[in-house]
């Protein structure tokens, strides 16, 4: 896998993990078990940045854009600026399409997600399989969940999921790299309807298209 897609599916894949809220009163450990009960579906959007991992280090711009999933494993993420990228799955199959290059990459979605923390979002509610759940205090104004992946071979160290009023405000994912990005969430709608073709992935006309 080439280095950009590597860094793209592993922003999506920290990106599954965002979602997790219900009931405000709750902590965040149970919001989010509501929640994953309660929400077969959802909306929003999304900016993205990645924190410096040494000083005086540049970080790339921010990145902003749109997603939509209804669980088990079928989404959209949409990358809008700076640079035109989707990562669309259909519940069988992964499909990532570089604008820029004209390139659609496809991969089973079962090899894509697996213990990932795109699981907690798009996968199924069997959660506690794959990670070890914890409560992580409140900061800067949300509850905050710790979800560790149980897997040794994941690329990521943990993911901080911060919940407010019932819905997700920013997701911390720490990689295995000593990198975190921060995203945060506005716009969240739980359960929108959606359209029966909703997440059927048309390849764009002359793009190529790469199996992995």
């Amino acid at each position: 896998m080439n280095m950009k897609l590597k860094l793209t599916l592993n922003t999506l894949l920290a990106a599954g993990a965002l979602a997790l809220a219900a009931s405000a009163s709750a902590g965040a450990l149970d919001q989010f078990k509501s929640f994953v009960a309660g929400t077969k579906a959802a909306r929003g959007d999304f900016t993205q940045i990645q924190v410096r991992s040494k000083p005086g280090a540049k970080a790339p711009p921010p990145s902003t854009g749109t997603f939509v999933f209804a669980r088990p494993g079928k989404f959209i993420w949409t990358y809008q600026k700076p640079y035109e990228q989707v990562l669309q799955a259909d519940g069988d199959t992964l499909y990532v399409y570089d604008k820029d290059l004209n390139q659609v990459t496809t991969r089973k979605l079962g090899n894509a997600l697996g213990s990932s923390p795109a699981a907690i979002l798009f996968g199924s509610n069997d959660l506690e399989n794959n990670f070890t759940l914890a409560e992580a205090g409140s900061r800067d104004g949300l509850e905050w969940l710790t979800a560790t992946p149980k897997a040794k071979d994941t690329s990521f160290e943990s993911i901080g999921i911060g919940l407010k009023d019932g819905v997700p405000q920013a997701m911390e994912l720490k990689d295995s790299f000593g990198q975190t990005s921060v995203l945060k969430f506005t716009s969240f709608q739980r359960n929108p309807p959606l359209g029966a073709q909703q997440f059927r992935f048309e390849v764009p006309k002359g793009a190529e298209v790469v199996s992995q």
